[in-house]
């Protein structure tokens, strides 16, 4: 009895071994595999962009020029930066991104403060610039779609990117609003609240004519109605008791 357990034991001690073997060759075999997969980015900068994509190519990999910049240190048409940096592993197909050099700054940034969008637009695509981005504020008596700042300012040096942002100033249309009910409520309290928020009150309706309004008659009735839309610095009638 003893001597059959002993083999019983043999055989599932072997028959552990023989897992445990198989489960580290296919570990090993995966992780061969995964950095099979992986190659190492190539140093790209300095490059010209036919360079760039070769080496690239050779290396598993493909590149894409996104964006263009001034620098003092690389000549222009050569590969400024890249993304992600020589020596990283990554999977082969991945794509690096590049920035291309355009030499020193040479085209003087124009001052377009003043201009309309259109006019500004057209200015700085004639300089060979890009509009990078507009935004719009409201300024008040500034002709709407006027441009009143410009980054990088006019004339600037050592700029980044050959793009120039714009602010223009927005329509004075006033800001509408949705009237609130005041009925119930007292005139004088109503009145406060109206011109604290740019509103004024208009006329002022005693439902019976036993006396005059007061601060503390109360509300019945309004116009505009409560739900309405209404512009900003609008007058407000009341019916009171």
């Amino acid at each position: 009895m003893i001597l059959a357990m002993r083999r019983v034991l043999r055989l599932v001690w072997m028959a552990l071994l023989l897992v445990t073997v198989a489960l580290l060759s296919a570990l090993t075999a995966m992780r061969f595999a995964i950095h099979g997969r992986e190659v190492s980015v190539p140093d790209l900068q300095g490059k010209t962009p036919t360079e760039a994509h070769r080496l690239a190519g050779e290396a598993g990999i493909s590149a894409r020029v996104e964006s263009n910049y001034y620098s003092q240190t690389v000549p222009e048409g050569r590969i400024l930066s890249q993304m992600p940096a020589p020596g990283t592993q990554v999977r082969r197909g991945w794509e690096v991104r590049l920035a291309l050099s355009l030499g020193p700054q040479r085209i003087a940034i124009p001052a377009v403060v003043g201009s309309s969008e259109r006019a500004a637009t057209l200015n700085i695509g004639q300089r060979g610039l890009e509009l990078s981005s507009t935004a719009t504020i409201q300024v008040p008596d500034a002709v709407p779609g006027q441009v009143i700042s410009q980054d990088p300012p006019a004339n600037a040096k050592d700029v980044s990117a050959p793009k120039v942002s714009l602010l223009l100033s927005g329509d004075n249309t006033p800001q509408a609003f949705v009237m609130p009910s005041f009925v119930g409520q007292p005139l004088g309290t109503v009145t406060n609240t109206l011109r604290a928020a740019g509103f004024s009150v208009g006329r002022v309706t005693l439902a019976t004519e036993d006396s005059a309004p007061s601060a503390a008659s109360i509300i019945i009735g309004q116009d505009p109605a409560s739900g309405q839309k209404v512009l900003a610095g609008s007058a407000v009638n009341f019916v009171v008791r």
